[in-house]
């Protein structure tokens, strides 16, 4: 599948993920209820950038889909993160079709930017953000690189996942949410003393090959 040359994000509960999910396809209505508590504050901040307000009913039916396919699911916590994030994806794109209007990303609340995650640079531009300073730099990017940003720092998948998500290649998410990410990090400050090493360190972080 291409991930040799670049190491898996994992994230700190993905064990225990993969442990609940493996127990709720067994029937164990707790387990699923842990999984649950494990994903939904990732998946209802990536919901927030694309739907706005109307992430929580997205997220509802979205999470009506995974109960009732869950018996199909195969692969571990990572792959259960990438899953439920393209069957809400799809949910939140049937409704934006129904609204006629387009997916506008940008909508991030503090509970999101407050998630776990790595020391990394792109972590500081995001926890530099207010709600209202959130709205107005995600609204700013490139649809496809808000929306990269999203599902690679919010919702936590590497490269690969976010790709199958969103049905592009690997390479061009990787890009798309490097270059969305050093555009937040320079309209923060975050790193000017650095110059370039703003770069280089998303780069690393979003497991960019040299």
């Amino acid at each position: 599948m291409g991930q040799g040359r670049q190491p898996r994000r994992v994230q700190p509960h993905d064990g225990e993920l993969g442990a609940a999910v493996a127990r709720a396809q067994d029937g164990d209505e707790a387990a699923f209820a842990v999984a649950y508590r494990i994903v939904q504050p990732g998946l209802l901040g990536y919901l927030r950038g694309l739907v706005g307000d109307e992430a929580e009913d997205v997220a509802s039916d979205a999470w009506l889909e995974i109960a009732r396919d869950l018996g199909r699911f195969k692969g571990d916590g990572a792959g259960f993160r990438g899953w439920t994030a393209t069957i809400a994806r799809h949910r939140a794109l049937d409704y934006l079709r129904r609204q006629r209007v387009r997916p506008r990303p940008g909508a991030i609340e503090q509970d999101v930017l407050d998630l776990p995650g790595p020391h990394s640079t792109h972590d500081q531009a995001l926890e530099s953000l207010s709600t209202e300073r959130a709205l107005e730099l995600l609204r700013g990017l490139p649809r496809d690189q808000a929306e990269a940003v999203l599902l690679r720092v919010v919702v936590g998948l590497d490269g690969t996942a976010a790709a199958r998500v969103l049905g592009k290649r690997p390479g061009a998410v990787r890009t798309a949410a490097h270059r969305g990410l050093k555009r937040l990090a320079r309209q923060l400050g975050v790193g000017s003393e650095a110059g370039e090493g703003v770069t280089d360190e998303t780069s690393r972080t979003l497991g960019e090959s040299e």
